[in-house]
């Protein structure tokens, strides 16, 4: 539902515009003042302002250009009397898209705000696209050729076209809102808007009044009505990060909007009906949460229509290396060298494999733009990772730890061995990761791969 701000110093102007474009199905703000205007357009999403030429203190032109100053492309209709037809043709010439003569006829009235509204309502899509799809979200900034990966990009892939709600699962730092904008970005609401909600960020109160906004003096603050996210998400997607987290209250008001996508502001009693597709995202298993009694089960059950669970990063070692280089690639602009950073040392490589990376891929990205920033030359070495991970880097062979006994043959045959298995465990059983650890080639792997027996039924020859 669009809404229209209406200014003017006199009291019937307003009431009457206000029922007429009401009656259209438009909502209404009015302000009787220029300055009272503006304090409603900082906290108010608006579509239209009809405003009247002639008003004490601030006229309709000195609000236009301040209105503008923020926001040039937001339309802006005068109302003027005959004697004051030139101010009006000035007014346009500073950007207002047109200007109607008390008294005016309603017909034409409506049809001057459906076509200003219009035409603001495709330059909001068009400033949505220009600063969001021009890096669109077909899998190219999902990096990844592991198994698990593939899984998740057919799963992206068919459930994308749907209207279907989608279930996001994984540890924090693994790409839950990179999937959640690629479903968005290829299905067929992707010119409408992706509007994102972190659900633990807020307090009870503050979420509730985001999610389904509210009316004008609902609360202390609350100077001018606000749209929440439900609406701001109408005809596109609504995603909400950390769903389990929250509160029993809000379970049930999100059950019931998905139910019958209606929803109340707060302080109103008006229903609204918004039609959005839901992508939720957890790193809580809610499964567990339910047979906790902290989730419910039929709202758990709404949400999971399509499941989707990432990979933490160390269950998809194949992708490592693609992401150090996607990384690199990604902050070399912000490299202050004539040196440009090429790639990451062999000792490196080994510690980032043998690494747990419990922040995942957002822990991955901060160590490669932190090094960048650091490094002196062209590759990243030890000493430019955080001290946590150098100090994670394996320690050589204890003389103390093999027998007085031990033949050399025997215990070099024995630390062979188990080099290449634990090489194979952090590659995924991905042989030229393996050699690569290993540093020996791909053949020489394969030879002492069949020497040792060590065949896994999972391994890749590429």
């Amino acid at each position: 539902m669009e809404t229209i701000l209406i200014v003017d110093d006199e009291k019937n102007y307003p009431l009457i515009l206000s029922a007429v474009l009401e009656e259209e199905g438009y909502e209404t703000l009015t302000a009787n003042s220029g300055k009272e205007a503006l304090e409603i357009l900082s906290s108010a999403e608006i579509d239209l302002i009809i405003t009247d030429m002639k008003m004490p203190e601030m006229d309709g032109i000195e609000l236009l250009e301040k209105i503008k100053l923020n926001d040039p492309e937001m339309p802006v209709l005068i109302m003027t009397a005959h004697g004051t037809v030139d101010k009006a043709v000035e007014a346009m010439q500073k950007g207002a898209c047109t200007y109607i003569l008390k008294p005016f006829d309603n017909e034409g009235l409506v049809i001057y705000v459906r076509k200003a509204i219009e035409t603001y309502k495709i330059i909001k899509e068009n400033r949505q696209l220009r600063t969001v799809i021009e890096a669109r979200y077909n899998f190219g900034n999902i990096i990844g050729k592991s198994k698990k990966m593939v899984e998740v990009f057919e799963k992206i892939k068919k459930v994308a076209p749907t209207p279907a709600t989608v279930l996001i699962e994984g540890e924090s730092g693994t790409g839950k809102e990179l999937v959640a904008k690629s479903i968005h970005f290829n299905s067929p609401r992707q010119n409408k808007p992706f509007i994102a909600v972190n659900c633990s960020a807020l307090s009870e109160s503050l979420l509730e009044s985001e999610l389904f906004g509210h009316e004008k003096g609902a609360f202390t603050g609350a100077i001018s009505m606000k749209k929440g996210r439900f609406e701001r998400a109408d005809g596109g997607t609504l995603f909400l990060d950390e769903i389990g987290e929250l509160s029993h209250a809000l379970q049930i008001k999100l059950l019931r909007v998905l139910q019958e996508k209606i929803i109340e502001r707060v302080g109103g009693v008006k229903p609204i009906t918004v039609d959005f597709r839901l992508i939720a995202a957890t790193n809580k298993n809610l499964k567990e949460e339910v047979a906790a009694g902290q989730f419910r089960k039929d709202l758990y059950y709404r949400l999971n229509v399509v499941n989707i669970t990432l990979p933490s990063l160390r269950k998809r070692q194949e992708d490592l290396r693609l992401l150090v280089d996607h990384f690199i690639q990604k902050y070399a602009h912000e490299r202050h060298s004539d040196i440009p950073v090429t790639g990451i040392t062999q000792e490196c490589e080994r510690i980032f494999y043998e690494y747990e990376w419990p922040g995942n891929i957002r822990e991955l990205e901060n160590v490669i733009e932190r090094a960048i920033i650091l490094c002196p030359g062209e590759t990243i070495h030890r000493q430019d990772l955080p001290r946590h991970l150098q100090e994670s880097a394996p320690t050589l062979i204890s003389l103390e730890g093999i027998p007085l006994t031990a033949r050399l043959g025997d215990t070099l045959t024995m630390i062979e061995k188990k080099m290449i298995e634990r090489a194979m465990i952090l590659s995924n059983n991905v042989q030229s990761h393996a050699a690569k650890l290993l540093g020996i080639g791909k053949s020489g792997l394969n030879q002492k791969l069949k020497k040792y027996h060590l065949f896994n039924t999972r391994h890749e020859t590429k």
